[in-house]
């Protein structure tokens, strides 16, 4: 019979393949050269002999193997064979698995993620990694009724985050289906909870849309005291009213000072992963003044990669947050203009002050993809030369509107 002591200071010599240390009806310690400590016990089914692992020393302790073996000895007497039922059990566990929420929400995600875009597909699996799968992720998808399911979402909307706790509803949606599709589940509960959640009233990004205060806001840009590169951001964010991920994300490459045209790849715009990859590039026509800056920028960032890196390193963009954070700076809050309420300012202000400015120009100008399931198709128009206008035009009011309080409407070229 085995000791503690005996299984805690068993060793193998180097020159062997194994040693075993036999305790008591068949049940033994494999020690290898290396060191590793596995129990097994030996038994004869039909008369030949054969062995049931039964763990790792001391993660298994020899109480605990002794155990096992007593459990192995009433299976074998029972009339089933350990080893087969083993297996048998391992099969069952991994259909059981199969089943759960997680792991068809994880072959669902992995089933569409290619056809997602990246940011699409990264967001969809963390907020359910977060939210539901902690909550409901080990339940058999037909196990899973409507009131469990909005159990699970309704600690999310107690936050406060609703708009998150929607989202979680229609991706939980996606995976039923699926698992209906699949065979995993009969009927999708997600249905069954339609107008069961707070409803989130979507807010519009901050914009300042009257003239006045944009002439101190453009006024307080030009005496921005911080980081040379920021400030120019900020002035070219309200030049090209981009989004701001293609504004602190910026690269040289996109820019042609000598054609005075902005070139966004595709595959940087907010589109979908098909239009990402077949889709055209957009276009920004660059006014005067935006040249102007570029061209003053180029002794600072010109050597590398990005118009505006990043301070630690030249080799990432700028941070997404760091123009919100110089407008903070300005004393512009959350709840009075944020980087995108540039592209709220210019649409408005070109509908409302801008004379004989066409609003599908400045939609395609937005990077605004047409409407209706045939837009894009067949709707190719680009409106160059009359983006070229605009841009100019929106430039020069912007300089009105910085020079003085006082402001007129002013007609496009």
């Amino acid at each position: 019979m085995l000791t503690d002591a005996d299984c805690r200071n068993a060793t193998c010599p180097s020159d062997a393949k194994r040693r075993r240390l036999t305790d008591s009806g068949g049940l033994y310690l494999e020690v290898s050269p290396k060191g590793s400590k596995r129990w097994f016990w030996k038994f004869y089914p039909n008369g030949k002999e054969s062995r049931l692992a039964l763990g790792s020393y001391p993660e298994v302790s020899l109480k605990a193997a002794r155990a096992a073996r007593e459990d192995a000895k009433k299976t074998k007497a029972s009339g089933t064979n350990p080893v087969q039922q083993r297996k048998a059990d391992k099969i069952a566990s991994a259909a059981s698995s199969a089943i759960t929420y997680e792991a068809v929400a994880r072959e669902f995600h992995g089933v569409k993620a290619s056809g997602w875009s990246e940011g699409h597909a990264t967001k969809w699996i963390r907020m359910n990694e977060l939210y539901l799968f902690p909550q409901i992720g080990s339940l058999a998808l037909d196990s899973i009724k409507a009131h469990v399911l909005l159990v699970a979402v309704r600690k999310v909307e107690a936050k406060g985050i609703l708009s998150t706790a929607q989202d979680l509803l229609a991706m939980a949606g996606q995976v039923f289906r699926y698992g209906v599709q699949s065979g995993r589940c009969e009927r999708n509960p997600a249905t069954d909870l339609r107008g069961a959640l707070k409803p989130h009233v979507a807010k519009h990004f901050a914009a300042i849309t009257d003239p006045v205060e944009a002439g101190s806001l453009l006024r307080a840009i030009d005496g921005y005291t911080g980081q040379p590169t920021t400030r120019a951001a900020l002035i070219l964010a309200s030049l090209f009213f981009q989004r701001p991920g293609n504004i602190h994300g910026m690269e040289w490459a996109w820019v042609d000072l000598e054609a005075r045209m902005l070139t966004i790849p595709a595959e940087s715009m907010k589109l979908s992963k098909h239009d990402k990859l077949n889709g055209k590039p957009h276009l920004v026509p660059l006014a005067r003044q935006a040249v102007a800056v570029l061209k003053a920028l180029e002794p600072l960032t010109g050597h590398g990669r990005y118009v505006f890196p990043g301070a630690r390193t030249g080799e990432r963009p700028m941070s997404d947050n760091t123009i919100n954070a110089a407008l903070r700076r300005l004393d512009y809050g959350t709840d009075d203009h944020v980087a995108h309420g540039f592209r709220a300012m210019a649409r408005t202000m070109m509908a409302e002050r801008l004379n004989g400015i066409d609003p599908d120009v400045v939609e395609a100008q937005l990077g605004h993809g047409k409407r209706g399931p045939l837009g894009s198709a067949y709707d190719r128009a680009e409106y160059m030369a009359q983006r070229r206008q605009i841009m100019q035009t929106w430039a020069d009011y912007l300089d009105q509107l910085r020079a003085t309080a006082t402001v007129h409407p002013l007609k496009a070229a």
